[in-house]
């Protein structure tokens, strides 16, 4: 089996139709075909179920594609360790996050691991919470951030802040005329909330919330991120479910934040990592993450100082100290 041999099985799997697979690797039909056929054979199982009308994936090509996208992103992240230690990084951390990241989190957390630990490369992946958990166990993460606590057996959860849930309200709405909106009233309402296939965490946490109440919530739309939910209730659209942070942060006009009338658990975001011995880098990564939610608290000194002569002004002469990037999968 040659990486290539993947590579085919990968498009092919992908597009569920050889010709376009072919266009797409820029190949011959027949040769790729061939190829498929070897892989088959060598595997001792058939990866598609073709038709004249149709190819798709059998239960052995499905469980072959999980493993062979994480050869795929194994490889990816072996390229980019290698690229990071050739622009002087002496280290790496994954991060993944599910379920957004409360705003103001995100940059601060960045110029404090960039302030501290400079020579630390930090990337973000943007994955649901499932591929996360995955990740974590298969190695593909480091630590994850993501606002739901039950994940399962040999991951380690720990609180790392909390954002009140409020109800986004479009300008001149009749429920402004509460202070604090009964929960109730709010369900007479059509609503805009998080799709939980994309922020299952956030999505669970909002509909543990709705079912306080006896009233079916009449969901208009489910929406992958808390912008186009912000855009939504700007329009009359719809009310929204989410953390003050996001209302406060959104850059729509005619938007208003109001509380809901009974206590609610605020939304809750966790850092998730797996269980057993932690690096020196995760350690203080998490120190950091706990830095955040409590800037007052004292913190711990580091054994040596990373940092080029000249402080945060010599940092900036570096090319490989412009701190950490964001990769959507």
């Amino acid at each position: 089996m040659e990486l290539r041999h993947l590579r085919y099985f990968l498009a092919v799997a992908e597009e569920l139709h050889f010709a376009r697979a072919a266009e797409r690797l820029h190949m011959e039909q027949s040769p790729l075909s061939r190829a498929i056929k070897e892989l088959e054979e060598e595997l001792g199982v058939v990866l598609f179920a073709r038709t004249t009308r149709s190819t798709q994936l059998t239960r052995a090509g499905k469980l072959f594609l999980e493993h062979v996208r994480r050869v795929f992103a194994a490889l990816e992240q072996a390229r980019e360790s290698v690229n990071a230690a050739a622009n002087g990084f002496h280290g790496q951390l994954r991060v993944a996050l599910s379920d957004g990241i409360t705003p103001s989190r995100l940059p601060a957390l960045l110029a404090l691991c960039r302030q501290e630990e400079p020579e630390v490369q930090i990337r973000f992946f943007e994955v649901p919470l499932s591929q996360q958990i995955k990740g974590l166990h298969d190695d593909l993460y480091d630590v994850g951030f993501a606002q739901f606590e039950d994940v399962g057996d040999g991951i380690v959860t720990i609180p790392a802040w909390s954002d009140a849930l409020m109800v986004a309200v479009p300008a001149r709405h009749p429920l402004l005329a509460h202070k604090r909106i009964p929960l109730d009233e709010l369900l007479r309402y059509p609503l805009v909330l998080c799709d939980p296939q994309v922020c299952e965490g956030h999505a669970r946490h909002v509909e543990r919330v709705l079912r306080r109440s006896d009233v079916e919530p009449l969901v208009a739309e489910r929406v992958a991120s808390c912008d186009l939910m912000m855009a939504l209730v700007s329009a009359g659209f719809a009310l929204g479910l989410t953390g003050a942070a996001h209302i406060a942060a959104s850059n729509e006009a005619g938007v208003v934040s109001r509380p809901l009338a009974s206590r609610v658990p605020p939304l809750t975001t966790y850092l998730l990592h797996l269980g057993g011995d932690l690096s020196d880098v995760m350690m203080r990564f998490i120190e950091r993450v706990q830095a955040i939610e409590s800037p007052d608290s004292p913190r711990p000194m580091r054994g040596h100082n990373p940092g080029p002569p000249g402080g945060t002004d010599a940092m900036k002469t570096h090319p490989a100290r412009a701190g950490g990037r964001i990769d959507r999968m």
